[in-house]
């Protein structure tokens, strides 16, 4: 199918799921009855949307043999053998669908087990009285029967495409998640539940709730909190050896030993720490293994300030092999424990103001038309606060079910905050790997061509000849060019430099004192002050994004403005952060150019990586989504060009932007001058 088209509708899809569905649920519910069998029927008919919503071909396999999973199996364990189908191949469509083709030996086993495992609902009570028995247990004999009983119930996993939960601990509640397959814990779901309450009592034993986070940073918490995971757990085994097995048997599966993420590391780590006879070839999984024993000789595991200084040694020294942490999208590796969320006081979050206005448009509206005089004055009421300029909705391509979903992602206008006309100043230190570069002005003609509409020629326009016997017959003044002559015009270009603004930039390069952020910025001051000189057009913008409703994208430099004080102030002072939603970006660019007058229009865009975002957690999703931007750009005659500083794997660029449209930059210092030559390839072309 093409990339860019559409199915007629998503609608006729779902009520051809339903008629398959709703005659095998009516008999479902005739052999059942009661409101047992309606509510099985319904969640079993939940889940088949869920799974329509990411790949409808899977949900109508699935809906074909609908009666034969329900007599074999409850809804709720249907539902769970979805979500084991749906993550054990998440990145994989063609094993995605063998899996609910019971094409999958695997498949089929897990069939069976999810049949034969006992519902969470059902095992709530027991839960319960395991959680409050063994607590009371752990007790000081003095505050033995004097805590309030503690309640268990079911956390709700309610989409597919979406991070597992982990139970969460409270004073007064543990949430177990409804959503633990044959995929999590070796040992079975039994045993998974006795792990959960076991690490739950630990820390109600021998954590201290609700520490203040002070200054440490998203990662030093997530370390903290894996030690004292472990901490409490060697704590409570000092008491009941026994659970080790619970623990051990509910570890997640072991990563790829070339995955060096801080997941991957962490999870390692939670082994090592628990099970003394795991063996690990990784020097800071044996380095903090070291560390934690000998912690235990020197101060014992009660002193929680020597595991936390412990803590600090790891978290620093993942620093220092940059090693990418992402908070919004970490989940503790274990299965069995809980978010961490019972350790930390993270204070109070901070409140968007009541009286915020939002302009909302459908599609691709025109922009708003800033000119000079309204940049000034906007840039000048900026002040140190961003301001949003307006809001706009564009389609997302979805690889799976290969259409756009459409108005699926929100671009936020903004101009930057700026510290004024003191920001110009360069609060960078300039590398001294870093050089500018002037870039040469070419006197750029097309090709010989036919010139219409000219006062005298070697023959008549007949485009011309015809507007004129209309406006005579109209009675209005022709117009007298009627004349078409051989000659040679002038071809401007207009470019927009799209910046990379993600969190990611922040990163320093390699030892020096600059981020990639303040070498992009340099690069397009440069570029600027090299271009503007001419009668090209150009414009520098920026973005980054937070889930699909938040792109954000920054208006620094606009076409047809010189390179003011207000301007280079906003490009030296606006920050990286959150993550790369590239096509809603690109398709923003593309209609921002569409308006251009100049004939030939290209993006220049500068990035350090793939397209990610927190809401998306199958690799390829947004890379085809880039992919499907960059074509629909090239279909509206923008080109677009990508300069890409990373010294990783390039295929995933050379997917979206196809060959020779791309630019590797294996040193970043030389991004400025990678950047003034693509721009000079992309006005001279």
């Amino acid at each position: 199918m093409n990339p860019l088209s559409q199915p007629a509708s998503a609608m006729d899809s779902a009520t051809a799921l339903n008629e398959i569905i709703a005659p095998q649920l009516t008999r479902f519910m005739a052999l059942h009855g009661g409101d047992e069998g309606r509510t099985q029927a319904e969640l079993a008919k939940h889940w088949l949307l869920l799974l329509h919503e990411e790949d409808p071909l899977c949900a109508f396999v699935v809906a074909e043999r609908l009666s034969h999973f329900l007599d074999s199996m409850s809804a709720d364990a249907l539902g769970r053998w979805i979500l084991a189908g749906w993550r054990c191949h998440a990145t994989d469509l063609s094993k995605q669908r063998a899996w609910f083709r019971l094409d999958d030996p695997q498949a089929i086993s897990a069939l069976h087990d999810e049949a034969g495992a006992q519902p969470l609902q059902e095992a709530l009570p027991s839960l319960e009285l395991m959680i409050n028995g063994l607590r009371e247990m752990t007790l000081p004999e003095t505050h033995s029967g004097s805590a309030s009983p503690l309640l268990v119930q079911a956390r709700q996993q309610t989409e597919l495409n979406a991070p597992r939960l982990r139970p969460v601990l409270t004073p007064t509640h543990l949430l177990v998640p409804n959503d633990y397959t044959v995929l999590d814990g070796a040992g079975g779901r039994s045993r998974l539940y006795c792990a959960v309450v076991a690490h739950a009592v630990a820390h109600l034993r021998y954590s201290m709730p609700a520490r203040t986070v002070h200054k440490l940073k998203p990662m030093g918490i997530a370390v903290v909190s894996a030690i004292e995971d472990a901490r409490v757990e060697h704590l409570l085994l000092r008491d009941f050896p026994g659970v080790r097995g619970w623990f051990v048997g509910s570890l997640a599966a072991p990563p790829d030993p070339g995955d060096l993420s801080f997941a991957a590391l962490l999870s390692r780590l939670d082994r090592v720490l628990i099970d003394a006879t795991s063996m690990d070839d990784n020097y800071w999984v044996n380095k903090a293994r070291r560390l934690f024993d000998e912690t235990i000789a020197s101060a014992g595991l009660e002193d929680y300030d020597a595991f936390r200084a412990m803590a600090s040694i790891l978290a620093n020294d993942l620093g220092q092999m940059r090693v990418r942490f992402n908070p919004q999208q970490y989940v503790v590796p274990a299965p069995y424990r809980d978010d961490n969320s019972y350790l930390w006081d993270y204070g109070e979050p901070e409140t968007p103001p009541d009286d915020e206005i939002e302009l909302m448009t459908k599609g691709a509206r025109a922009s708003i038309d800033l000119t000079p005089q309204q940049n000034e004055s906007i840039e000048q009421a900026a002040g140190a606060a961003e301001m949003e300029l307006g809001r706009f909705l564009y389609p997302e391509w979805d690889r799976r079910i290969e259409r756009l979903r459409p108005d699926w992602c929100t671009v936020i206008e903004k101009l930057p905050a700026w510290q004024g006309i003191s920001a110009v100043q360069n609060s960078t230190g300039r590398s001294e790997r870093m050089s500018p570069i002037g870039l040469p002005h070419a006197t750029r003609f097309s090709r010989t061509r036919r010139l219409r509409r000219q006062w005298e020629g070697d023959d008549v326009d007949l485009n011309a000849a015809i507007d004129v016997m209309v406006q005579r017959r109209s009675q209005l003044q022709p117009e007298p060019r009627l004349f078409v002559r051989s000659g040679r015009e002038q071809v401007l270009s207009s470019v927009l430099v799209l910046l990379d603004l993600s969190e990611s930039t922040n990163d320093r390069v390699s030892s020096g004192a600059m981020s990639l952020l303040d070498i992009e910025k340099q690069a397009a001051l440069w570029l600027a002050e090299s271009v503007l000189q001419g009668a090209d057009r150009l414009a520098v913008h920026g973005f980054s994004s937070n889930t699909r409703d938040e792109v954000y994208y920054y208006r620094l430099l606009e076409f047809g403005s010189a390179l003011s004080p207000e301007s280079q102030g906003m490009i030296r002072d606006v920050q990286a952060r959150y993550s790369t939603r590239m096509g809603a970006a690109l398709r923003h660019a593309t209609m921002l150019l569409q308006q251009e007058p100049n004939l030939q229009r290209a993006i220049l865009l500068v990035t350090d990586g793939a397209p990610s975002d927190i809401d998306v957690h199958e690799p390829h999703y947004l890379i085809e989504d880039a992919r499907a931007a960059v074509i629909e750009a090239r279909n509206a005659g923008v080109q677009v060009h990508c300069i890409a500083v990373d010294a990783g794997d390039d295929s995933y660029v050379r997917r979206i932007f196809g060959w020779r449209k791309f630019s590797m930059v294996q040193d970043a210092y030389s991004l400025p001058i990678q950047l003034q030559r693509a721009c000079l390839r992309l006005m001279t072309q």
